[in-house]
């Protein structure tokens, strides 16, 4: 984009953040406020342009292309306006599990980044799930199925800034046991029954007799009642949910059906009733839906995980760099046990886009991205003078067919070497900073 088409697309994007989120569109229909943003682009005309039209090919193409994770998660990375960047990760998760993102931003005002949290289907397309407000930057959602998720980060254009990401999952329930009775699973979810006649469908939580059996959410009791293998037992539907909530082998039930209840509200007292009789105290919490019983663990899982703290330097964030090992993988997580893209030669350039524990995530020349263990990648500063003997063209990337010409170095000029791409290096005169073919 030459400077007068920049200094009208300026004036075109000032214009139209001045004025109402609303596009025709929103008539009909609520809309995130990635949408909404959208939209606005495409009610001032401005997808049309080159800046624009990137904007929403790099919102897909992170969704498509994204990288896999594991929660939970830390990163702090750079978004530069020049790249009109959007990045994306994908991760597995559970029913039950409560995901928590927080993002901060430098600077923290006049730099919006649109979060979305959407789900991965079976035919490899995409459900969006929910969205961050462009002003809290904190996103908490209630996973309802098992499966792969994606988590997509996009900035509005012309903004540049650091941001740090970090996700974590949690339970979605209380725990159905007081701590007073110093409470722990001690049976979990498919153990074998009746010497393996059945499935255990819940988990046992192991306490003192008569501690309190608490709600696990605000909601209503449903059923007070007695049976063969769960004794006392009781019955609530947390508000709000699709899904009953299951107490059994309580020594006493002390509410009623019909009752409402708010979270830690005392249910019961902890027993062996029923076909627990023999065995110590011990609440058997389930989980049913309309389709059958589920895991309850990750529902009440309290043994939450923190990210790693990132130790990559932060130094080398949006900068060119280049790999220093005869040979560097590059992987599709931050994980050396995980499948490796590429095998990087030695002063390979890349850009540095965001470090994570020891990692980096980088993009190569060719728009390939990846993690990159941060000890095998330093600045890429002049590895060698190279005298050029005849002119060459200084290209925009390595690639001859398709890239920009930026200048020509004439023959006799001396260039600083700063990394290679394939069958070419990266080099810097006095003014500019490019590609040439390796001769």
């Amino acid at each position: 984009m030459n400077c007068n088409n920049y200094a009208l697309f300026v004036i075109a994007l000032a214009f139209f953040t001045s004025c109402s989120n609303k596009g025709p569109l929103a008539i009909f229909t609520k809309l995130t406020p990635h949408e909404a943003y959208a939209q606005r682009l495409k009610d001032a005309k401005l997808d049309g342009t080159a800046m624009g039209s990137k904007w929403f090919k790099a919102a897909d193409n992170s969704l498509s292309n994204a990288l896999n994770i594991k929660i939970p998660y830390k990163e702090t990375g750079y978004f530069s306006a020049e790249k009109v960047p959007s990045t994306a990760f994908r991760f597995d998760a559970r029913r039950g599990q409560k995901l928590h993102v927080v993002l901060e931003k430098k600077p923290a005002d006049n730099f919006d980044i649109y979060i979305d949290i959407l789900q991965q289907q079976a035919d490899g397309k995409t459900k969006w799930l929910t969205s961050a407000d462009t002003v809290g930057m904190v996103l908490d959602y209630e996973v309802k199925a098992d499966g792969k998720y994606l988590l997509r980060l996009q900035p509005e254009l012309l903004r540049s800034g650091e941001y740090t990401l970090t996700v974590t999952n949690g339970p979605s329930l209380e725990f159905p046991v007081s701590n007073s009775g110093k409470p722990n699973i001690g049976s979990f979810w498919g153990d074998g029954r009746d010497n393996g006649g059945r499935k255990h469908e819940g988990v046992d939580i192991f306490a003192k007799k008569l501690t309190p059996a608490i709600a696990a959410a605000d909601g209503t009791v449903t059923n007070v009642t007695e049976n063969n293998l769960g004794g006392l037992v009781v019955f609530m539907r947390p508000a709000n949910r699709d899904y009953t909530l299951y107490y059994a082998h309580l020594d006493k039930q002390l509410v009623q059906s019909g009752q409402t209840v708010r979270t830690g509200d005392t249910l019961g007292l902890v027993g062996n009733t029923g076909n627990a009789r023999n065995t110590p105290s011990h609440l058997h919490f389930g989980i049913y839906t309309s389709g059958g019983a589920i895991d309850p663990f990750p529902f009440v899982n309290r043994n939450v995980q923190n990210a790693k703290p990132v130790s990559a330097s932060l130094n080398l964030l949006n900068a060119t760099a280049r790999t220093t090992a005869k040979s560097t993988r590059l992987f599709i997580e931050p994980n050396d046990q995980s499948v490796s893209r590429l095998t990087l030669p030695v002063s390979t350039a890349l850009s540095v886009e965001a470090a994570t524990g020891g990692w980096y995530k980088a993009t190569l020349p060719d728009g390939t991205v990846g993690y990159i263990t941060s000890k095998n990648v330093t600045p890429a500063s002049s590895l060698r003078k190279l005298t050029i003997k005849q002119p060459v063209a200084l290209l925009d990337a390595p690639d001859t067919v398709n890239a920009a010409r930026k200048s020509v170095i004439e023959a006799g000029k001396q260039v600083d070497v700063k990394g290679s791409f394939g069958n070419y290096y990266l080099v810097s005169d006095d003014a500019n900073t490019g590609w040439i073919e390796a001769r």
